[in-house]
């Protein structure tokens, strides 16, 4: 019989993982080309990766523990007073809690979620970079993907295209001749419903990198309840598939970054303020952060993988209401008495009074100089007017008007919005005052009884949205099959 018919399907390796051949002998693991593991062995006990570990020890069941936490093990039995070679007398030691192997026995590998991707070696990484900058697009080429997706934001879509492009040239580039290009993070203020999330899903999806979304709301100081800092690399890890060098070269968006402005009482300690400012400008600048693998918290029983963060493009947007106000102070302040002089109430009605932005107006809105100083680009999105909204509902490639008709077309059945219609939806969402987000809710309360009528009938063929209908002063026109077009009952 030959080694290798000796070998069964349950057994572990002894070596990390390289063997000599193409394939893995107990085929348990995922291998590359070059047979090496791509995952590597996570000590079962303290949860640490082999590359920090060192050697594993496996035994039954495909369960790995590190050489340091089995010599803890015999340790304490020998200061327990029960020798090694003992074994019969394990389930009645004191203070000792050993692995229950019976609760294990249908776990063949460790999931995916725990375990951890193996960094490639320095030659490697030499031998090919991991970004190539010819296959980033040119700025102008990120914008014209994002006009397809995103009305109007011209100048906010022209700041990311720009933004975007330099970083990932200074990821690319070498430091060779001693200059080092910083990094260029980006702050976006923007009205609530301005597609501030939709243009960085956009444009993640655009590059092809990872992306995580975390919420500034649940952050707080470490030792608190809530997320600690950290928990937005391990996100960006997970939606990496744990691969540690795809996720150091990926985005995260941090939204309402507002929420964690300074508080303006001190009588309590702000956990949720300040003190998560100050936590991450280790994470903006650039450092190497030990990160939870499948879980949001540091005392979970999982691996910990080490990130750094200083390839990774960092953008952050919040609504900052009532910045207005001190925009408009600021402003005031340079009218001057008289009759020439400017009235108090000139930008009462102005919409963009967020493009007049400056670093002195969002510090004094409770963000510290440290925190801004590391996000050098600063731009404010443009408030929706009825016209924009218009465009929102028919010109993107998934514009909702088409998302509508195509529920309809599976039914056979043409929908068609007239253009006063359009306007008419527009007005009714610019007067709630949350953005493009009411446009869905107002098409689908208007919707809802033709969407359940049609599948009754199968004459009808096409459907028209009139301005009478959205007004609450008519019906929408139902045009059955070979007939001409009649006043519907849908709605009346």
């Amino acid at each position: 019989m030959s080694d290798k018919d000796k070998i069964e399907d349950n057994e572990i390796i002894e070596d990390n993982g390289d063997i000599d051949g193409k394939e893995k002998i107990d085929n348990k693991g995922i291998v590359d080309e070059k047979g090496q593991e791509e995952y590597e062995d996570i000590c079962f006990i303290c949860h640490r990766p082999g590359s920090k570990a060192g050697k594993m020890i496996h035994i039954p069941n495909n369960i790995c523990i590190c050489s340091d936490c089995m010599q803890k093990t015999f340790d304490t039995m020998n200061h327990a007073g029960f020798p090694i070679g003992d074994m019969g007398n394990f389930g009645n030691m004191p203070n000792i809690s050993m692995i229950n192997l019976t609760d294990l026995q249908n776990m063949n590998v460790m999931p995916k979620s725990q375990k951890l991707k193996k960094k490639k070696a320095k030659e490697e990484k030499k031998a090919k970079p991991e970004l190539d900058i010819k296959s980033i697009p040119a700025p102008h080429k990120i914008k014209a993907s994002l006009d397809e997706y995103v009305v109007g934001q011209e100048h906010a879509k022209k700041v990311m295209s720009v933004a975007v492009y330099n970083h990932y040239k200074r990821v690319s580039s070498d430091e060779q001749d001693g200059i080092e290009i910083e990094k260029s993070n980006m702050l976006m203020l923007g009205p609530t419903g301005s597609g501030k999330t939709y243009m960085v899903k956009t444009l993640a999806r655009l590059l092809d990198v990872p992306l995580a979304i975390a919420d500034a709301t649940s952050l707080t100081e470490a030792g608190y309840i809530g997320d600690d800092i950290e928990s937005v690399v391990s996100k960006l890890l997970a939606a990496a598939d744990n691969d540690v060098e795809r996720a150091e070269h990926g985005i995260i968006f941090i939204d309402e970054i507002d929420k964690i402005a300074k508080k303006k009482t001190t009588n309590q300690r702000d956990v949720s303020g300040e003190s998560v400012q100050q936590g991450m400008l280790k994470l903006l600048e650039g450092a190497e952060i030990e990160v939870p693998v499948g879980a949001n918290s540091k005392n979970a029983m999982v691996p910990l993988a080490t990130v750094n963060t200083r390839d990774i493009l960092f953008i952050c947007g919040g609504a900052f209401p009532d910045l207005e106000d001190i925009i408009k102070e600021r402003l005031n302040k340079q009218s001057a008495m008289g009759f020439h002089a400017d009235l108090k109430d000139k930008y009462d009605g102005e919409e963009n009074l967020l493009q007049r932005v400056e670093v002195e107006d969002i510090r004094k809105y409770g963000m510290i100089p440290e925190f801004l100083g590391r996000l050098p680009v600063i731009f404010a999105l443009d408030a929706l007017t009825e016209d924009m909204l218009v465009r929102i509902l028919t010109e993107p490639k998934s514009a909702i008007v088409k998302q509508y008709q195509k529920l309809l077309a599976m039914d056979e059945v043409k929908l068609e919005f007239e253009e006063d219609a359009l306007h008419a939806i527009a007005r009714k969402a610019k007067k709630k005052d949350v953005g493009a987000r009411a446009l869905r809710a107002i098409i689908e309360e208007f919707m809802l009884d033709i969407m359940y009528e049609i599948p009754k009938d199968d004459s009808i063929g096409m459907v028209t949205i009139t301005e009478d209908y959205i007004d609450n002063h008519g019906a929408p026109l139902i045009s059955m099959r070979g007939c001409p077009i009649l006043p519907g009952a849908a709605g009346a």
